[in-house]
């Protein structure tokens, strides 16, 4: 499922050959971060000069960004490599990275379903689904946003099990060294006084919760939504070692809020604040980044206990947070988040039409456009499928169904908090995995149990299969409204399946 993910994303990886949407931002900043090591100012006007490989029209005064820097240095990455001249360089790290978010993805599903063919199925739909696919072939910052978001769950997974693993092997011994003759220990059964029995063993050690730490703290340093996945996935992962301990006949387990919760948020948070800090030592090694002097420029502003680089950057974060939360321009493919599961108003990143004669056009006119809609039947399809995992997270109280349902909540419940800024559908790459796990969910059900008979699991399985039919089926015509393919208008118009589309 990777190779077909990075087949459609490094195919005509450079078309559209110019700037597209705020590629304009990201691209030309990122340029600037491997000139500099922080984000400088351009002259109007200044993408017909970038595009056509000449970027030494970089100005020399700093610029104002709103956004932290980890995402911007992984699309330099690419430019290091293939260079800032052409829009396969500027575009190579989105792409790796969409790449490389479908191979995770794909693990991630075979180990939470314990199902080969379900990890294949969750590495597939993301794989050929619109909306991540447009996302990895241009360079904004929502596609590392998410990959970052996918490791952070991967890691956390990985700490559950080898945090339930350690925890039995730690009552397991201590159990054993308790001795079976001992009077405190009723025959077949532990010592019912024990303190270790009655809180459990502290498990302080999680290399895998740091590691998530840091790939949260790199979520944070491309976007700052990612700070609502800090939250949900610490407190995920805190009930989950409560739960664990419930488990294991822990008597006072609800002390796992405390032997547990307390080092997660010891591990998570700080490690997450020093990766997210060491983001920005390219802007704090700076002389003339924006803002950089301002603490010695402001003396008496308060918080002087703290080194001058870092009230300087808290003041810049200060002014970036009050231009996100004032954000209300209008903008034409704007759009609530009310409307994001049924793709109500997808964003156009890119459209050009064309007379017969011109690029390739064969007919009267022609469209070439990259608009980020995504395949209808696993967007709809995990629309519908959240209400079933909602049931099964409520009523069967199946972990599984919360940690997808805690991955969705943590990247879209919080846009509904701030219905007066200026939105976009593209906002949702960072929560659809978990919306496509979702979906892989439901089919796992109706695929069946092990323990059904063999013809509920062929008729299951043959569902599911009719059901990746129907998706590579629209992705396929889909796909030139994906890629920047010109292709006669009115089959672009046939492609534009509701009013709000276009």
């Amino acid at each position: 499922m990777a190779v077909l993910g990075g087949v459609l994303r490094f195919t005509r990886l450079g078309e559209p050959g110019e700037l597209v949407f705020d590629e304009t931002y990201y691209v030309k900043d990122a340029y600037s971060l491997l000139q500099s090591g922080y984000e400088r100012a351009w002259p109007e006007d200044a993408n017909e000069s970038f595009a056509a490989g000449r970027p030494e029209i970089l100005l020399d005064e700093p610029e104002y960004v709103v956004h932290p820097p980890v995402g911007k240095w992984m699309i330099a990455l690419g430019m290091a490599l293939f260079g800032s001249d052409n829009s396969f360089g500027w575009r190579f790290g989105a792409a790796l990275t969409g790449t490389l978010t479908v191979l995770l993805l794909a693990l991630i599903a075979s180990r939470l379903f314990s199902s080969a063919l379900l990890g294949a199925l969750a590495g597939l739909f993301l794989a050929v689904d619109g909306h991540h696919l447009v996302h990895s072939r241009t360079s904004l910052l929502d596609v590392f946003l998410t990959f970052w978001i996918v490791a952070a769950f991967g890691a956390l997974l990985l700490d559950r099990r080898d945090g339930r693993l350690r925890l039995a092997r730690a009552l397991a011994g201590r159990a054993g060294r308790a001795g079976p003759d001992s009077p405190a220990r009723p025959p077949g059964g532990p010592r019912l006084d024990a303190p270790w029995l009655l809180y459990g063993p502290w498990l302080l050690w999680r290399p895998w919760r740091i590691a998530a730490g840091v790939c949260l703290g790199l979520a944070v340093g491309t976007k700052w939504s990612a700070l609502a996945f800090v939250a949900v996935f610490g407190l995920m992962t805190v009930l989950w070692d409560v739960s664990a301990r419930r488990v294991a006949g822990v008597v006072q387990w609800e002390s796992a809020l405390l032997r547990d919760g307390v080092p997660a948020f010891l591990t998570l948070i700080p490690t997450a604040l020093i990766t997210y800090l060491a983001s920005w030592t390219g802007w704090l090694r700076s002389e003339d980044g924006y803002n950089r002097q301002w603490a010695e420029q402001n003396p008496e502003s308060g918080w002087s206990w703290l080194p001058a680089p870092l009230r300087s950057l808290a003041e810049y974060h200060r002014s970036a947070y009050a231009f996100h939360n004032g954000l209300s321009s209008e903008h034409s493919y704007s759009s609530s988040a009310w409307t994001w599961l049924f793709m109500g108003r997808p964003t156009s990143f890119y459209y050009e039409s064309a007379a017969e004669g011109e690029s390739g056009c064969a007919v009267d006119t022609c469209s070439t456009a990259v608009t980020s809609v995504g395949n209808p039947l696993v967007w709809w399809g995990a629309a519908l499928a959240l209400l079933v995992v909602l049931f099964y997270w409520a009523g069967r109280r199946d972990w599984r169904a919360g940690a997808l349902l805690a991955g969705v909540a943590a990247g879209y419940l919080p846009w509904f908090a701030y219905p007066e800024r200026t939105t976009f559908f593209f906002y949702a790459v960072s929560f659809e995995p978990f919306l496509v796990l979702a979906l892989v969910y439901v089919l796992g059900l109706i695929r069946g149990r092990r323990t059904d008979s063999a013809r509920r699991r062929r008729i299951g399985l043959l569902v599911i299969c009719c059901f990746a039919a129907g998706v590579l089926a629209l992705s396929a015509y889909f796909l030139p409204v994906w890629t920047a393919e010109t292709i006669p208008y009115s089959g672009w118009r046939l492609r534009m399946w509701m009013p709000s589309w276009i």
